[in-house]
């Protein structure tokens, strides 16, 4: 899971993953992706974690793409189509974390570095931050159809387009006006301690809501809105913490989630 080049710590609630290859802007090796799939679909169940925090080494960026000397050894079709499997499987595990997921972005976040912080919940960035898929005027590769529906949800259609064909980096003001970020904050110090407010804040909300609407709107993106529902609303209302929710509310006090 862990490694030299893939941190990972729980302070309090939140595990803090980060990608730590610095000198290398934060490219990232294969083994740097399935460690993060695999932190991701490993959560504990018994809400001792109750977020995830995806941030990069340093300041200079979140991560800058795939390590290019990962497609030296690609010489034949399945080597392609491989490689794109690999990264849907990723990004469907960082999407289907059963607990919200913060991308903490400073500077480059491109190609699958951006295709990280598209698969998380909430992306708050620096000031500086500059995010896209630039791989029109750098590798001429192209992005799978799981990766250019998630980001079409995001952004839609049209503003996908203009960024490949560009090769255009979306910059922090751009993206938090086009909804692609939520929150701009002016520098790392900043992003820190902002990334730390909303953890404790989500800390306190009911996992039951965030987990049904997350997989709910993950299957509207996929699928539709005929996507199956029921499952998620039994869940929900049948829990035990919407039981507590009701209560608390009554007796005005705040409620103790259980998560279940």
């Amino acid at each position: 899971m862990a490694t030299d080049e893939l941190l990972y710590e729980v302070r309090g609630t939140t595990g803090w993953v980060t990608l730590n290859r610095p000198q290398a802007r934060n490219a990232l090796t294969f083994a740097m992706y399935e460690g993060l799939a695999e932190i991701c679909s490993s959560i504990p169940d018994d809400g001792s974690v109750k977020s995830i925090v995806v941030i990069g080494a340093g300041e200079k960026a979140f991560a800058a793409g795939t390590d290019m000397r990962q497609f030296r050894d690609f010489s034949s079709e399945q080597d392609a189509l491989d490689y794109e499997h690999r990264m849907s499987r990723v990004f469907h595990q960082i999407e289907t974390c059963p607990v919200p997921t913060v991308a903490a972005i400073s500077g480059a976040c491109t190609g699958g570095g951006a295709g990280i912080a598209a698969a998380c919940d909430l992306r708050i960035a620096t000031a500086d931050m500059k995010f896209g898929f630039p791989i029109a005027r750098t590798l001429g590769n192209t992005l799978s159809i799981d990766n250019l529906s998630r980001m079409a949800a995001l952004i839609g259609i049209g503003r996908v387009k203009e960024a490949i064909f560009t090769a255009k980096l979306i910059g922090a003001e751009d993206a938090l006006a086009i909804g692609l970020v939520t929150e701009v904050v002016s520098d790392y110090s900043a992003l820190l301690a902002r990334v730390d407010e909303l953890t404790a804040q989500l800390a306190g909300h009911a996992p039951l809501t965030m987990r049904t609407i997350k997989e709910g709107l993950r299957r509207l993106r996929v699928l539709g809105a005929e996507a199956e529902d029921k499952d998620l609303i039994v869940e929900a209302y049948m829990s035990e913490d919407f039981r507590e929710g009701m209560e608390a509310f009554l007796a005005k006090r705040k409620p103790d989630w259980k998560g279940r």
